[in-house]
């Protein structure tokens, strides 16, 4: 298991949230709520083998 620590702001309240994410099942795209404001965050990662960069993006939901 790969895991690599995400820091990123809610895009609801701004509030500063660390999120972890497991390189090792590939891309992933789900849902998960804001630990302040509870609202739902849309996390979706790529991670580009040949670069070896994680492509990471989140959008309010």
């Amino acid at each position: 298991m790969n895991l690599k620590d995400q820091s990123t702001e809610c895009p609801h309240c701004g509030h500063h949230i660390h999120v972890i994410l497991d390189d090792s099942n590939g891309d992933q795209d789900y849902f998960e709520d804001c630990p302040a404001c509870c609202n739902a965050i849309h996390i979706m990662f790529h991670l580009n083998e040949s670069a070896e960069k994680l492509e990471f993006q989140i959008q309010a939901e």
